[in-house]
């Protein structure tokens, strides 16, 4: 009942799963990934077990041709599963039992592994692993372009439902203790792609790309305008004089606080507290207009 791309970026160690499905929460039931093993994927007649122990596996450097057959060996309903797993060297394999209902079936290449039951056709798995070996850029994105082309090629034969964009990244999480990075869901809406996309928007700019932030000085005629903005925005009460102060450095805290812009803002604070990051002040301005 779904259409998968599971895939790992060798360069920034990061591994994922988008989905999409008509199906209810297709999030909670299908990707897993960690940034100790790589990614993967449980859907059709699903065992929801089949997927952390695939993980498990493969953080013990079983190949995922293995590891897919390791599960299914005495599974009574491995006819009825459709999994996939892809380790963090690239390596990945795919199974589509024999009776998961039509259109059903995989493309795995280098890095990926895209699969789908239920579907219009194969036309949806081949856009799929078209648009990933055609795409670059971060990991997360290029998941999501996947999605999109599957879904332009006749997607999941009964609609659309749910969606969900997983990643894991070794500290990848809020605070860097977990390696939970995108953990993204749409559970129920009309266009759940789309949806999607604006919450991986709306992620990038609250907790930025992974990179380097584009900073800009605070000074002059900058500090001027961060002060006016802060003052229309409720968050500074003192003169509008240009000068990166004490009172403008704790309203820039308190407006970061509350839009949950704390990390962007630590990371500019690293290079010193004449530095903000370009990309929240853009959002500030887009407040006022």
């Amino acid at each position: 009942m779904t259409f998968s791309i599971v895939a790992v970026d060798e360069d920034t160690g990061e591994a994922g799963v988008g989905v999409a499905s008509k199906f209810l929460a297709v999030g909670a039931v299908v990707p897993w990934a960690t940034a100790s093993a790589g990614a993967g994927v449980t859907q059709a007649n699903t065992n929801m077990s089949q997927g952390p122990l695939g993980l498990d596996l493969m953080s013990r450097r079983v190949l995922p041709t293995d590891v897919v057959e390791q599960l299914l060996n005495g599974d009574d309903e491995r006819d009825q599963r459709q999994i996939a797993f892809v380790d963090l060297q690239g390596k990945s394999a795919s199974w589509t039992g024999d009776e998961c209902l039509p259109w059903a079936g995989s493309r795995v290449g280098e890095g990926y592994a895209c699969q789908g039951n239920i579907l219009s056709g194969p036309d949806v798995v081949e856009a799929m692993a078209a648009s990933f070996e055609a795409s670059d850029g971060p990991l997360p994105e290029r998941l999501l372009q996947a999605l999109d082309a599957g879904l332009a090629a006749g997607g999941d034969s009964r609609g659309q439902q749910s969606a969900a964009l997983y990643v894991a990244k070794e500290g990848g999480s809020y605070g860097g203790h977990l390696d939970k990075y995108i953990d993204l869901r749409v559970d129920d809406h009309a266009g759940p792609l789309t949806e999607l996309r604006k919450l991986l928007s709306l992620h990038r700019l609250t907790f930025g790309s992974g990179g380097k932030p584009t900073l800009v000085r605070l000074q002059g005629n900058v500090v001027r305008e961060v002060q006016r903005v802060l003052e229309r925005l409720g968050y500074y009460e003192g003169d509008i004089n240009g000068v990166n102060d004490a009172g403008t450095q704790a309203a820039l805290t308190r407006y970061c606080q509350v839009e949950n812009f704390e990390e962007r803002l630590a990371a500019a604070r690293e290079r010193g507290p004449e530095w903000f990051d370009r990309e929240v002040l853009n959002h500030m301005r887009s407040q006022i207009r």
